[in-house]
């Protein structure tokens, strides 16, 4: 039941997708995004992503809250390094460690930090868990500082809502 329902969902996203790049919502529109979407599916299929644990929906909503008001609170800080009188920020490349068990979930934590303007992930070292990260404005101890602690909660948030240690298998289904 699972695996049809993961399929249904993955056809009605790409449809959605379809739909949106279209720019109309039309019952031709509609039709052939579902065609296409089968055909990409069946042609095209991803392999399984091994998801284990369940979602923890209060921690889940802290992610989202907290990811909000740092996509706020990141735009204006770089509203006004673009505006302010003086030189550029200084820019660099700073390693965050993570103890994110699942590909999926650091993957999920590499896209909540890429879209928090002012920070993009460059790489994942998958192997030891770290995300290499560009981020503007490491003028300072207390702007590197902040970046970090945003991280942190991030990853704390993650592991809150996807994968705490007591519903945690490994791959291969027992502990």
């Amino acid at each position: 039941m699972r695996p049809l329902a993961l399929r249904l969902f993955s056809v009605s996203a790409l449809a959605t997708v379809w739909v949106l790049l279209w720019g109309r919502v039309t019952v031709p529109n509609i039709i052939m995004g579902v065609v296409v979407a089968v055909v990409i599916t069946v042609l095209l299929p991803v392999p399984p992503v091994p998801v284990q644990g369940r979602v923890h929906p209060v921690a889940l909503v802290k992610l989202i809250g907290l990811f909000s008001w740092y996509l706020v609170e990141s735009s204006i800080q770089l509203m006004w390094l673009a505006i302010r009188p003086g030189p550029p920020p200084l820019t660099g490349v700073l390693r965050v460690p993570m103890s994110i068990k699942s590909d999926l979930v650091l993957v999920l934590a590499s896209s909540i930090t890429t879209l928090i303007p002012g920070s993009m992930v460059l790489e994942i070292d998958q192997v030891r868990r770290i995300l290499y990260c560009h981020v503007i404005d490491v003028g300072s101890a207390k702007a590197v500082e902040r970046f970090y602690h945003q991280a942190a909660q991030v990853e704390r948030l993650l592991i809150a809502a996807f994968e705490r240690d007591e519903e945690w298998l490994p791959v291969g289904g027992t502990a």
